[in-house]
């Protein structure tokens, strides 16, 4: 029986990672679970523990290990603090050994995507075998190729065995918010349900409820979301650059945001891309040069 699913054993421990609770993760009671499901399940928690900010822990954690998994979730760690070239060399390694391990092919296709090899990434996601977090991951990474047919591709064929699992329920809304129209509508109403429930809000939940808010044009409700997403956390990356986007859309200054963003999390991918088109505007501005007439 897949331990995932709705009759197995990780099943709890397992929706509240993707839900975005990782401290549940971490405090979750794993004391009876089967011997075969200890390893998945402290995989589980260490990657929680690198999602909090933790990845220095980890790696001391896992550093004498010899499974694939834990070997994965070092180089996992390694990506998080900027450690690329090594974690990368550490995922080759083992996509040639153990490329048919399931955590292998998630965590290794997470590393390989944030190191820029798409093409890697989606090749050693592609020998899963039923596996809901590789469709999960390779939708992301189709997303941010700009490949939303593919990524609607993947969604629905992963609605065909998987009926409604959380997983797929989460990917179906980041298609539909790249989609637009009505899918924005979808889109919110999953995570207004996740983000809402207190056995199920977390800071995640609340920040992608208030990014189909901003969609919405519903600028107030986005911003009481993201307040209280930063209540819960306030250096959390992401919550800080969504109330950037807001703030400039509403057209204020977004001066103090930039810079809490860049003491939390200074290679943020919105600060990477705005400081790379900030360069090519430059580059192009530089071509020419202003008439004056006399």
């Amino acid at each position: 029986m897949d331990p995932y699913s709705a009759e197995g054993e990780l099943i709890n421990i397992h929706t509240h990672f993707h839900q975005g609770q990782y401290q549940e993760v971490i405090d979750f009671d794993t004391s009876s679970f089967s011997a075969e499901n200890a390893l998945p399940a402290r995989v589980l928690a260490l990657r929680a523990q690198i999602a909090l900010g933790q990845a220095e822990d980890v790696i001391a954690d896992v550093q004498n290990e010899s499974d694939p998994e834990l070997i994965a979730v070092g180089a996992l760690a390694e990506s998080t603090l900027g450690k690329t070239d090594a974690a990368v060399k550490t995922i080759e390694k083992l996509a040639s050994s153990a490329g048919d391990n399931q955590t292998v092919q998630v965590l290794g296709g997470t590393v390989l995507q944030a190191a820029g090899k798409s093409e890697e990434a989606l090749s050693l996601l592609s020998q899963h075998s039923g596996s809901l977090d590789a469709v999960a991951l390779i939708t992301q990474i189709h997303l941010q190729q700009n490949r939303t047919d593919l990524a609607l591709k993947e969604v629905s064929a992963a609605r065909r065995w998987a009926q409604d699992s959380l997983l797929v329920n989460l990917a179906e809304s980041w298609v539909g918010l790249r989609l637009g129209g009505d899918k924005y509508q979808q889109a919110f109403y999953v995570f207004e349900e996740l983000s809402q429930a207190p056995s199920t809000s977390s800071i995640v939940s609340l920040v992608s409820q208030a990014v189909c808010e901003l969609h919405l044009g519903r600028i107030e409700e986005a911003q009481s979301a993201l307040e209280q997403a930063i209540q819960k956390q306030p250096d959390y990356a992401n919550a800080i650059a969504n109330l950037l986007v807001l703030t400039i859309v509403t057209g204020k200054d977004a001066t103090e945001y930039t810079s809490l963003l860049q003491k939390a999390s200074p290679q943020h991918t919105f600060l990477v891309d705005l400081e790379e088109k900030s360069d090519l505007f430059d580059k192009a501005a530089a071509k020419y040069s202003a008439k004056v007439s006399a």
